[in-house]
């Protein structure tokens, strides 16, 4: 039954930014799908953490900050040893910075690429050298519309969602054949604490919305089915994909 090949009970999932937003809607989703889930931030959550515990399956919580490269570095041989296996990364840790391009300062750009590339590549990695030894995985990449686009104001943002989907294909034609899946979501405008200064900005939120056919803000929960399917056994044949969830904004 093809119901079948969505569950993922018995699989072992890390999620960067999986505390907040769209990585933790994306948690959730996963969660409920029937993963064992390990949330990556620089703060807990413990009331999201019970949430996920109560439909059954288990979460754990590891400190990182991922603009600091030796944090970044022990995400994943923590959490292997600390949940015994890893199935699924999901990499949706994220920052941005807007300001005018002649302005962008230097520290902004750099953070902005360690935190939402350099961090992607080195998580990467160092999942695939887990996976490659039972030769099964799955590796998703949350990109952006902006991957595809300047947006404005995000230089740094649009240049590491670039990043992203070059580093997703790169990746997956090294190991598609060993099998391991990696694929990128692309995410349109979601009603989360990372757009909350354009959402309060009713000039730009209307000259958004009047972009996206569906006519609304994203909403969290609506990147939920595009994780678990490229989570799961029914998403196998998949490689080096981007699946944008984004309203309609890039078929405008």
């Amino acid at each position: 039954m093809i119901l079948e090949k969505f569950k993922l009970e018995g699989k072992k999932a890390v999620v960067t930014g999986g505390t907040k937003g769209l990585g933790k809607a994306i948690s959730l989703a996963l969660a409920q799908a029937g993963a064992d889930t390990a949330l990556v931030s620089r703060s807990d959550n413990p009331e999201f953490r019970s949430a996920i515990e109560a439909l059954g399956g288990k979460c754990w919580h590891h400190k990182a900050d991922l603009s600091e490269r030796s944090q970044t570095r022990e995400v994943i041989p923590a959490l292997y040893k600390l949940m015994g296996g890893l199935d699924i990364l999901v990499n949706c840790a994220g920052f941005i910075h807007r300001e005018p391009v002649e302005d962008f300062p230097e520290q902004a750009w750099d953070t902005n690429l360690e935190v939402n590339l350099n961090a992607a590549m080195i998580l990467c990695q160092a999942a695939a050298r887990v996976m490659l030894e039972k030769g099964r995985g799955k590796i998703i990449n949350v990109a952006s519309i902006l991957s595809f686009q300047g947006g404005l104001n995000v230089p740094a943002y649009a240049a590491s969602k670039h990043g992203i989907v070059g580093l997703t294909r790169s990746c997956s034609a090294a190991w598609a054949a060993k099998g391991i899946n990696v694929n990128a979501i692309c995410p349109g405008f979601f009603a989360t604490e990372f757009t909350q200064a354009l959402q309060n900005d009713p000039d730009r939120t209307a000259a958004l919305m009047s972009r996206v056919p569906a006519g609304r803000w994203g909403n969290p929960e609506d990147i939920g089915g595009a994780a678990v399917y490229l989570a799961s056994a029914a998403s196998d044949f998949v490689h080096g994909s981007n699946l944008v969830v984004d309203g309609g904004w890039l078929a405008g």
